[in-house]
């Protein structure tokens, strides 16, 4: 699986989440190696002396869920919304806790604007729809010669929604959005956006909380694997051995790159297959999730002793991801990060813009049940920072032909100002970074 493929704080403290001396804990259990293929590299210890980090991780709760609707609602009734209707993804298990795929058989969720939540499935797949669903107990069936867009309409009209402006995300079919207008043309397609990034873009301390476990594992499997590189080792065994490490470290959906030599050239690699050699570049990009809230942390080592461009090109990025940091202000545009980055980057001698050598695309990206969610550190970009919204910061630099660096930790906004889930590295030497412990919004 690549990256394009996925992409209350006190009270779960107590509870026992992952605080600073957890993570002290689990760090010093942790295998330790350099990436040199030299004998003080050599691990004691494999895969099967991680344990996993997640037995105390407490789940989003119904409650949870029927506030997260009642939010919804709200921003509804300021919109103008009647109602909006999901399709399985993201936002319908942040609202309903419903685990589903999409099919051409329409499994959706109804949330009106006031009234109960619906669901529409097919009959025979109700049992299964209810084994996740945490909220609402009106589910709709339909029957495979019957039209599933009518049970839509059906759950409308019981709510006094016979007419009006219906939402639909933008990730939702057409042929789903067309076949509920055309049930009933009083109705009117809209952009649900407003109201689910209106809900899902701004975290809670407790999804927080569990992005900074996800944040916790993907590191610690990170200093496994360091420990573990070997000269002749190829991106797939790097990649197999980087998954099976935060699998065992009790991360879910885990995955990986991982780019040597070359290919850390292109953000996303090529198809070229690289070896780690000596003077290797290699350019990690990984993540996994806890309860479906999403890490996305990249590291760039050398395997051996770096060149001077190779050491010279990791610290500008470096700078790079401090001064996006500063940048992030509560109340700054989301976009003058980018630029703040730009404008440091052709100080040195890389871009302009989005040209090559240099940062070819944005600094970062909003992240929570997705990997890549809204809003991004990224040009024209006017949406303001504000408490609870969360980010990659990933500046990296490459140079076509020769090799490539990335950095990439993932933040969120508290009143004070941004703060890390993980702390970058502070040299290529020690090029791993830490955990922070969490803070309040």
């Amino acid at each position: 699986m690549n990256k394009r493929d996925f992409i209350k704080f006190s009270g779960l403290a107590t509870a026992g989440l992952l605080t600073g001396n957890a993570w002290a804990d689990a760090n010093a259990s942790a295998p330790k190696g350099s990436p040199t293929g030299s004998p003080e590299g050599t691990l004691t210890s494999g895969l099967d002396a991680l344990t996993s980090m997640t037995g105390d991780v407490i789940p989003i709760s119904r409650e949870e869920r029927l506030t997260r609707i009642a939010n919804a609602q709200a921003i509804m009734a300021k919109q103008n919304i009647d109602a909006i209707v999901l399709e399985p993804g993201a936002a319908m298990v942040y609202f309903s806790g419903i685990q589903w795929w999409r099919s051409e058989r329409l499994t959706a969720m109804v949330i009106p604007k006031t009234g109960d939540v619906a669901v529409v499935c097919p009959f025979f797949e109700e049992p299964s729809i209810r084994e996740s669903l945490q909220v609402g107990e009106d589910v709709r069936v339909w029957q495979e010669h019957e039209s599933p867009f009518a049970q839509v309409v059906a759950i409308l009209n019981d709510r006094g929604i016979p007419s009006g402006r219906v939402g639909f995300e933008h990730s939702v079919r057409f042929f789903v959005s067309q076949g509920i207008v055309e049930a009933n043309p009083k109705f009117v397609a809209v952009s649900a956006e407003p109201v689910t990034r209106g809900c899902r873009m701004y975290k809670t301390a407790h999804e927080l909380a569990l992005m900074h476990r996800a944040n916790a594992i993907t590191l610690t499997a990170y200093q496994f694997v360091y420990g573990q590189l070997r000269e002749g080792m190829s991106q797939g065994e790097v990649k197999s051995l980087m998954n099976s490490a935060m699998s065992a470290l009790g991360g879910e959906q885990p995955w990986s790159l991982a780019l040597f030599n070359e290919a850390s050239a292109y953000p996303h690699g090529t198809r070229q297959s690289q070896v780690i050699g000596k003077g290797s570049v290699v350019l990690m990009d990984c993540g996994c999730a806890v309860q479906g809230y999403q890490a996305d942390i990249s590291r760039t080592f050398v395997f051996g002793e770096p060149s001077v461009k190779q050491q010279k090109i990791w610290n500008i990025v470096r700078e790079g991801q401090r001064v996006a940091m500063a940048a992030a202000k509560v109340g700054t545009s989301a976009g003058a990060v980018d630029d703040a980055v730009r404008a440091y980057y052709l100080k040195e001698g890389y871009g302009p813009d989005y040209t090559l050598p240099g940062l070819s695309h944005r600094t970062g990206h909003g992240i929570g049940m997705e990997g890549h969610e809204s809003v991004n550190f990224v040009r024209g970009e006017s949406t303001p920072l504000n408490p609870g919204m969360c980010f990659s910061n990933e500046p990296g630099i490459y140079i076509p032909g020769e090799f490539g660096v990335r950095l990439e930790d993932c933040l969120y906004i508290t009143s004070k100002g941004p703060v890390w889930f993980t702390e970058p590295p502070t040299s290529l030497s020690e090029p791993l970074g830490k955990i922070v412990p969490l803070q309040t919004l």
